[in-house]
């Protein structure tokens, strides 16, 4: 049988963290994988998760099986934070627990396979690649269009228009809600408005994917374009993660919500959800999700949270800023949001970046803002500089 195989490539950022990892030189900077680090290029267990878990060591009295829509009163304890405090969405939404974002974006695909085979999925370019693998390893047909222009680092707007006036009714529009990977790049009010006029006119399917809330302009504005379209709209899907804003990255944990304004039609659809989850992984894992619902069952765990991610958007937000202010013709990383933005270089120039100066870039030309540290700012600046990605100052 396995004869028959061929061998496939490595997953590319997990080949750069296992370069970086074997790099001796003192100096070395990773801009590659997306986590967040602290001001010592530490990625911290938050102070909320930790004790969260120090309740559940001394309270948890069972690993009894959990159910393949897993912890359901964390799905539900979410709801506030995404939808709104008291929001008529929290009614119109149901859930279900995932592995990670990763699982909640596959689990949606299936969803749509199962819904609407024939069903098109428009996802923008450059966008996170697992994305389309997620779509194109359920089946669907994926019509990706031009989304932002690396050059002049400014959204296509209409292409984006373009794209959504071409697409049929029942057709699904992949948005990331907040803090865009891989370019940081944020849609205007007015453009969220228009895309949002779009969606209804066109009957078109929303898929938003959540995944950075509260590493942008803080939870309640990163989750403000979510909640105009799924005001306006009737049907959409919703992938969440709590791996970067709990921290708990290796825990994986999400949920895809599915929201109608037909009560039955949210219940069917709910059972098929299930059914796709069942599968595919069986029941979800149960830790991350225990911590998370402890977090937010808890107003003095929920404070401390809040104010942990307050200070890692701040941090994230000011490596933005001193880039932004040490050359002009990085400006524009200011105005972006989230941890990645992607700068106009070659994959010879971004593998150059890596071997002299041991600054590691994706090939892509993505960087992770909160892998850097102020310090690092000087040697990043002449680095790009001496490659001919940022002009002589």
């Amino acid at each position: 049988m396995f004869e028959k195989m061929q061998e496939q490539p490595p997953v590319s950022l997990l080949g750069l963290l296992i370069a970086y990892q074997a790099d001796p030189r003192s100096h070395k900077i990773d801009l590659g994988v997306g986590v967040y680090r602290d001001a010592t290029g530490h990625t911290p267990v938050m102070r909320a998760v930790k004790a969260a878990e120090k309740h559940l060591q001394e309270t948890q009295d069972s690993k009894r099986y959990i159910g393949r829509e897993g912890d359901l009163a964390f799905v539900e304890a979410l709801k506030p934070i995404i939808f709104g405090a008291g929001s008529e969405l929290i009614a119109q939404t149901t859930g279900l627990q995932t592995p990670g974002g990763c699982g909640a974006i596959r689990l949606g695909a299936d969803v749509i396979a199962t819904a609407s085979p024939k069903a098109r999925v428009f996802t923008g370019s450059p966008g996170w690649p697992s994305h389309n693998l997620f779509f194109r390893h359920s089946g669907q047909e994926i019509v990706e269009y031009p989304f932002f222009d690396l050059a002049t680092q400014t959204i296509m707007f209409d292409k984006v228009r373009e794209a959504l006036r071409s697409a049929n009714e029942g057709d699904v529009i992949l948005l990331h809600g907040c803090c865009h990977n891989p370019t940081g790049a944020n849609f205007s009010d007015d453009q969220w408005q228009e895309i949002t006029d779009l969606l209804v006119e066109r009957k078109l399917v929303p898929f938003l994917d959540l995944a950075y809330q509260g590493l942008g302009s803080g939870l309640e504005k990163d989750a403000e374009p979510l909640r105009k379209v799924l005001s306006a709209v009737d049907e959409a899907i919703i992938s969440y993660s709590c791996d970067k804003n709990f921290g708990l990255y290796r825990e994986r944990v999400g949920v895809l919500y599915l929201m109608s304004r037909n009560p039955y039609d949210l219940k069917v659809a709910a059972s098929n959800a299930a059914a796709c989850a069942a599968p595919n992984w069986g029941m979800p894992p149960d830790h991350g999700a225990s911590v998370v619902r402890t977090i937010l069952e808890s107003e003095e765990l929920t404070a401390i949270w809040r104010a942990e991610l307050e200070e890692m958007g701040a941090r994230v937000n000011g490596n933005r800023a001193a880039l932004a202010e040490a050359h002009p013709d990085l400006a524009f990383i200011k105005e972006q949001g989230g941890l990645f933005s992607t700068l106009n270089m070659s994959v010879e120039t971004a593998k150059k970046l890596r071997e002299d100066y041991a600054i590691y870039f994706a090939d892509s030309g993505r960087m992770n803002l909160a892998g850097m540290q102020l310090a690092d700012v000087e040697p990043i600046i002449s680095a790009l500089i001496a490659e001919g990605v940022l002009k002589a100052i």
